[in-house]
Order: C-alpha cells, then sequence, then structure tokens
C-alpha cells in the first residue's frame, strides 16, 4: 500500500490543491508493497510498487505529476510502463537531477 502524505487543500473534497510545488504526495516501495528479500528486486515488485503510488494519487484528484525514479535494474523500466499507462500526464526523470542543464 502506498505512503500517503498528508493532503493539503480542501477538507471536504480531499483534493490535493496547486501549490504542491516540490512536495513529496505519495511514494511506494516494493518493501511496502509486502515483497521480502530478492523478490523485492523484480520487475513485478516495481510495477506494483509504482502502480500503487500512482493509485494514490490519482484518488486525491491529480492529473499531472513529476516523477523520479531511481536505481538501476530491470523494475526501472516496468515501473515507467505502469507510470506511463496511468491516467495522469507524468514527466518522468530517470536517475539524473532534472534541474540541471
Amino acid at each position: 500500500m502506498a505512503k500517503s502524505i498528508p493532503k493539503i487543500g480542501s477538507r471536504k473534497t480531499g483534493r490535493i490543491g496547486s501549490h504542491v510545488r516540490g512536495r513529496v504526495i505519495s511514494w511506494s516501495s516494493a518493501g511496502s508493497c509486502g515483497f521480502k528479500g530478492t523478490r523485492r528486486g523484480t520487475p513485478f515488485a516495481a510495477l506494483t510498487a509504482a502502480g500503487n503510488a500512482i493509485q494514490t494519487v490519482v484518488d486525491q484528484g491529480m492529473q499531472r505529476a513529476d516523477v523520479m525514479i531511481k536505481g538501476p535494474g530491470l523494475g526501472r523500466e516496468a515501473a515507467l510502463r505502469a507510470i506511463s499507462g496511468s491516467r495522469i500526464r507524468v514527466r518522468v526523470y530517470t536517475g539524473c537531477n532534472p534541474y540541471v542543464t
């Protein structure tokens, strides 16, 4: 299950406001999804973790996001596939600092 950061915005709607620039809204990892040991490094575990994080922010009403994926391995490709198949428009950064050109 993805860990949700406390919402900023209307208490009644539970929606995320547009003024949360730079803050973490949701995060997830293979370990927090219940995978243990060597199974945490599999592409399926990365797919599950990315799907949980995306579902959390979609439920809160987010439509666009910047996503940073860190670490090597086959899980990066699976996580990118899960993110690109979601309903929100994303800009993905993979392992580099997005603010340095």
